[in-house]
């Protein structure tokens, strides 16, 4: 199985990277720790914590999302709900409810959920975040919770991984172990190292 080390980031669209710089680095001061752009196209990432970053690629034409309460049921096509963001404790939660309210982004009441605190808003692109703080003694890593009166069977069998589910794959040889250049990889070498 991956060793999973978390989420390295989540990628969101905006039209204004001047505005979401603001909201995301100035209001909720998460550092702007890079940037990439050229001529109709930028993508910025902000840190979250030391692995884990919020992104945003800025493209013309991206509208500000409509707001809807997450976990509201939609239908058709559909995804992405909310992203939840952690914080140490619940003075981060009142910290932020008037962080926000100050800047004009309208906040929830907090709400226990038994397992997490959390504040919900909105950011100025219109996606949906969730602020959580973890609540003393619970530990769903450890001690999961699953309570779904009528789960479906794949949910019945546990919390571990179940084995044979899916074909066994062949290891790649090392040929085929192809890798290839994405936007920027140039920022990242030495002048003399990017003719390479």
């Amino acid at each position: 199985m991956p060793r999973y080390t978390g989420i390295h980031h989540l990628a969101f669209a905006t039209g204004n990277m001047e505005e979401t710089i603001r909201f995301w680095r100035d209001l909720l001061g998460m550092r702007l720790v890079y940037s990439y752009g050229r001529s109709g196209y930028r993508q910025y990432l902000f840190a979250l914590s030391e692995q884990t970053f919020i992104a945003f690629f800025e493209w013309p034409g991206v509208e500000k999302l409509p707001h809807r309460p997450p976990g509201t049921p939609v239908s058709g096509p559909f995804a992405f709900d909310h992203v939840a963001i952690g914080v140490a404790g619940d003075e981060d939660l009142w910290n932020l409810t008037v962080r926000l309210s100050a800047a004009g982004f309208p906040a929830s009441d907090v709400v226990d959920h038994g397992f997490v605190r959390s504040l919900y808003a909105f950011d100025n692109n219109g996606i949906p975040i969730e602020f959580s703080s973890p609540v003393s003694g619970i530990d769903l890593a450890r001690q999961p919770a699953l309570a779904d009166s009528d789960p479906p069977a794949a949910a019945r069998e546990g919390s571990e991984p179940v084995p044979g589910c899916w074909p066994q794959p062949t290891p790649l040889t090392e040929e085929d172990k192809i890798l290839v250049r994405g936007e920027g990889w140039d920022q990242f070498r030495e002048p003399a190292d990017r003719s390479t």
